[in-house]
């Protein structure tokens, strides 16, 4: 396999995309310390893709745009590629390299407009001071305090993740969907509706 020779940047944005890819099989670390194996751990691709959802809802609680939202909470852990997925525990001992410098990595040679979609998505979320990127932050810390329930459900332990998840939210929205969260079992979705007439 060669890179086209004629356009360069399209051979290093297909070769992100693939990379994109590898979050697929990168586990979710932090959850190893409250005792769910490795085989029911998730991975950061699908803690991104809940996030991501979360983002756009919380986005339109809060009249910030959803998609920009969206794509911040999609990109904000595309450098774990790289680096892994460091908990707080590992942090304390261990310094890792800012996103920011990780992506610019990342995206050197790709396509510019991809390469600035990306590093601006990156830059705005780790700033933190849009609105977009507010809900986003708070979309992260959800989606972590929703698995958490998760976990708890099924019997595993959660270490105080969701107390510490959500004493971090910051809008007024992930606040009240955290609460509502908290308050319910995570199979409720299903049961209600089971329970329900099926369509005509």
């Amino acid at each position: 396999m060669t890179e086209p020779s004629d356009a360069p940047e399209i051979g290093a944005t297909a070769a992100l995309l693939f990379e994109a890819g590898a979050l697929r099989n990168l586990p979710r670390t932090g959850w190893a310390y409250d005792g769910v194996p490795r085989s029911d751990a998730e991975n950061v691709a699908e803690h991104s893709h809940r996030a991501s959802f979360i983002g756009a809802a919380l986005a339109a609680m809060e009249g910030a745009d959803p998609a920009r939202t969206g794509l911040l909470c999609m990109l904000h852990d595309l450098h774990e590629t790289r680096t892994g997925d460091q908990t707080p525990v590992t942090r304390r001992y261990v310094s890792t390299a800012d996103p920011r410098k990780v992506t610019a990595d990342q995206v050197a040679g790709a396509h510019p407009a991809v390469a600035s979609i990306v590093t601006g998505a990156v830059e705005e979320f780790e700033a933190g001071e849009t609105l977009e990127a507010r809900c986003a932050r708070d979309a992260d810390k959800l989606d972590c305090l929703y698995r958490a329930l998760e976990y708890q459900a099924i019997g595993y332990p959660t270490g105080g993740k969701i107390e510490r998840c959500r004493a971090a939210l910051i809008t007024d929205s992930a606040r009240s969907v955290a609460g509502a969260a908290i308050a319910m079992d995570p199979g409720q979705w299903q049961r209600t509706l089971l329970g329900t007439p099926p369509l005509p």
